[in-house]
């Protein structure tokens, strides 16, 4: 790990729990209270720290430090900007269609509602003028707050100590606070500060009718509408801001207020007293016209009811609600700080993306962190993110598949415009479920590359009926599953039944596609695609089966509605038993696609050490000659498709893959760790999870500057979870094959499934089981060895023996404690 200079790390100089407070603290319990920095999380391991300030690296730090909470995110700039900062509000949804030809939707980029800039005697305190004695990000992630923490000496010797903080609250969603406190250490004089909310040059205002502001002003004069229009979608967007000024003292500010269609502007001023505390709340509001017919309105008195209870009510309930969902997803590794903090940077971010609360938006390649891939959806949020939602907040997932089903619409159109039957799902979305690919790109020589992802990028399609799929079997859902679920199943198998056909030598073929393996376009017979269509149309054979068994009603409705004749599912079943897959028997290989293993062998060794991807190295054309893999192709369908395959088959294929991956997408250390885990090669799984965890904290890609990656993060998570821990879920219960590294003293985390949350916990030599909630037991495996029903309020421990494990037994209390283990 590199020093905290460079990169973001632990805090070093945090107290510990329990012990003296921090100066800060003492300070601020000296001057009234007004800081509020004894909220923040005493542990040091729950902070994610940027020492100093480095202006080049301004746009890597404001993505690592965003905050967000599902509906609206908000990157981690500093608050008075700097020549190179890139601020920048997003709302989940809420899209703009920039006016030129060829042009997608992208997400937009509201105004920043942070922007605070100050003066000592006329005088700017900035990052680039004076002398900056001390300055600190903090993101506490246990709680969901970004802290910032400033000494700043201006070119006269005037010292200002600043400490501020952010958060976007998970206990209300339309809330957002920035509080900053500042105390002039060594002068008095007179402090002006000017809190700002500005719309962009391009951006559409809309003034709120006259009679508002009457009706408003009159009763909450403190309270400031601004609103504006997005362009190519006349979505509305409305944010209401209070600000107040509050001092230690007897010292009163005066307040100017200026309003515009086009910005909101409140200036403090106040004579401020040497080693006296002051400090400036601003409480915000955000509304669209997706939720709210009259934004504005909903706004407005969305602020008016929580000012009463001020900042401190609103942090309050902020920490509760990142407490409640830390206890239902907290991984904790004992011996490897690395990649404790790894984890939970992880987590924190999928936590911040996700919102049960809205079944029409999902979460994009960058979440609310940044502009990359224009907030565009992928099959990232299916397979690499839903899984953490799914064991961890069952409801947040549900939101996610949610809004593939209320896009079924604009998939059965796509699939209709290309010819095929069914639903085809874009392989980029946003708000309408329409293709948002790209025709075109810019390719890193300058040379203009056509986008082929949008036409034949179509294992997206059975991705998302995957994750519909393992959502119902591991939540019991059912009504979802008859909603929702089902009908998606049907009509993505009807699509493959479509894409496909079956030609003369007897078997069912999908030609012209791109799989996973990015660097191999319009190739037939990809094996992933292939496995997974083949998986996706015995699910819709299932489906049939189960609604026709249990709710022949709802079978009725929907093959009538849906127009699926008696015999239509025995057909998908015929394409499926024929689905073509290139297995050869001797070696137990799956070519990757047809003529795959006729590429030109490149030894990937001779490239390396390398931070550039081979793609850029070989070029676009070059490369597609090559048995370059862009990211695990083969190795997906053998993680998701884990059951369905020989453990002789897992190995072969990933012994003659992973050599060859190249691993120019941030999805790829994830699955390759994973199951280099499961194989038990845990010197390479080791290799590929810290790759997988310097995505971000280490900007591995060198582009983390556009937002963190979602994908790499989920995919860390099932890293730790399906590949260290060897977790396997199924109908009749969960089982586990722990393996850990030397360093690990203990891997321990929460799941739900089934309506009962579980805890497992990993020691070398041991494994425990905790039915934590829940009403009925559950089946717990160890490695396809003992069992045991494990019943609610119980635990069991199981001890690995030679070959093998001990039967499960019932850890009572007095065993317990001669292990040195709570019950």
């Amino acid at each position: 790990m590199q020093d905290a200079g460079s990169r973001p790390s632990h805090e070093q100089q945090a107290a510990p729990a329990g012990a003296e407070a921090e100066p800060g603290q003492r300070k601020e319990r000296r001057k009234g209270g007004l800081s509020l920095v004894h909220c923040r999380t005493r542990r040091p391991g729950w902070l994610l720290v940027e020492e100093g300030f480095t202006l080049a690296r301004e746009h890597e730090f404001e993505s690592l430090f965003a905050i967000g909470n599902g509906y609206v995110g908000n990157r981690g700039s500093l608050a008075e900007g700097t020549p190179l900062s890139a601020p920048a509000t997003f709302v989940a949804g809420v899209f703009e269609m920039p006016p030129r030809e060829g042009a997608v939707p992208a997400l937009s980029v509201l105004p920043d509602w942070t922007g605070t800039r100050a003066w000592v005697q006329g005088h700017p305190l900035s990052m680039q003028d004076g002398q900056v004695q001390e300055h600190r990000r903090v993101l506490d992630m246990r709680q969901g707050v970004f802290w910032r923490e400033w000494r700043h000496q201006d070119p006269n010797g005037r010292i200002t100590n600043i400490i501020a903080f952010r958060f976007a609250s998970l206990a209300d969603r339309k809330l957002l606070v920035h509080s900053v406190f500042f105390t002039p250490e060594n002068y008095s004089g007179k402090v002006r500060v000017e809190c700002v909310i500005a719309l962009a040059p391009d951006a559409l205002s809309w003034a709120p009718p006259e009679e508002w502001k009457t009706r408003h002003s009159a009763s909450r004069p403190n309270v400031l509408p601004l609103a504006l229009r997005l362009p190519g979608r006349n979505t509305a967007v409305a944010f209401a801001a209070s600000s107040q000024l509050r001092s230690a003292g007897r010292a009163e500010a005066r307040r100017e207020i200026e309003l515009s269609e086009r910005q909101i502007v409140e200036n403090f001023e106040i004579e401020a007293e040497i080693d006296s505390a002051y400090r400036l709340d601003r409480l915000v509001s955000v509304y669209t016209s997706r939720e709210e017919e009259d934004p504005v309105l909903a706004a407005l008195e969305h602020v008016n009811r929580v000012l009463p209870n001020g900042v401190e009510a609103a942090l309050a309930a902020h920490a509760a609600a990142w407490e409640s969902r830390w206890r239902d997803c907290e991984v904790e590794i004992e011996g490897d700080e690395e990649l404790q903090l790894a984890i939970r940077f992880s987590e924190y971010h999928l936590i911040s993306a996700g919102n049960p609360e809205d079944g029409r938006t999902s979460v994009g390649a960058r979440a609310l962190t940044g502009e990359s891939y224009k907030g565009h959806v992928f099959w990232d949020t299916e397979i690499y993110m839903a899984p953490f939602y799914l064991l961890t907040h069952p409801a947040s997932a549900r939101a996610l598949l949610m809004y593939r089903y209320h896009a079924l619409g604009a998939a059965r159109e796509k699939a209709r415009a290309a010819g095929f039957q069914g639903a085809m799902y874009p392989w980029e979305s946003a708000d309408t479920g329409e293709e948002t690919t790209p025709a075109y790109v810019i390719g890193p020589g300058g040379d203009v590359i056509r986008v082929l992802n949008g036409e034949l990028e179509v294992h997206i399609t059975a991705d998302v009926a995957y994750a519909v799929w393992q959502y119902w079997e591991n939540t019991g859902d059912d009504d979802f599953f008859l909603q929702a679920g089902a009908e998606i199943v049907l009509e993505t198998a009807r699509f493959w039944a479509s894409r496909g056909r079956l030609e003369e030598d007897g078997r069912f073929h999908i030609r012209g596609v791109i799989g996973p393996d990015e660097y191999h376009e319009n190739v037939d017979d990809n094996a992933y695609t292939n496995l997974m269509a083949g998986w996706n149309l015995r699910r819709g054979v299932e489906t049939a089966e189960i609604l026709r068994r249990r709710w022949p009603g709802r079978w009725s409705e929907l093959a009538g509605r849906l127009g699926i004749s008696e015999d239509e599912p025995a057909g998908w079943t015929r394409a499926a038993e024929a689905m073509y897959a290139a297995y050869d028997e001797r070696t137990r290989l799956f070519e990757q696609f047809r003529g795959y293993y006729d590429k030109q062998e490149i030894d990937l060794a001779k490239y390396e050490p390398r931070n550039t991807a081979m793609d850029v190295i070989l070029g676009h054309g070059p490369i597609q000659q090559t048995n370059v893999v862009k990211q695990a192709d083969v190795l997906m369908a053998v993680y998701l498709l884990w059951r369905q395959f020989p453990a002789e088959v897992r190995e072969a294929n990933f012994r003659y893959y992973e050599p060859r991956s190249g691993h120019g997408s941030s999805l790829s250390p994830s699955i390759h760790a994973l199951l280099a885990a499961r194989l038990g090669e845990m010197g390479l799984a080791e290799k590929y999870l810290r790759q997988s965890a310097e995505v971000d904290l280490g900007n591995n890609m060198g582009n983390a500057a556009g937002g963190v990656h979602a994908a790499a993060i989920g995919g860390l998570w099932q890293a730790i979870v399906f590949g260290f821990a060897g977790l396997e879920m199924g109908r009749e219960g969960v089982s586990f094959n722990p393996r850990l590294p030397p360093r690990w003293r203990r891997l321990s985390f929460p799941l739900r499934w089934r309506g009962r949350k579980l805890r497992f916990t990993a020691e070398p030599g041991r494994a425990r089981i905790h039915v934590e909630e829940g009403r009925e037991p559950v089946t717990v495996a160890l490695a396809g060895g003992p069992r045991v029903v494990a019943h609610p309020g119980q635990q069991y421990v199981a001890e690995r023996q030679d070959g093998g494990w001990s039967q499960w037994r019932e850890l009572r209390p007095a065993d317990a404690a001669e292990k040195g283990v709570t019950v």
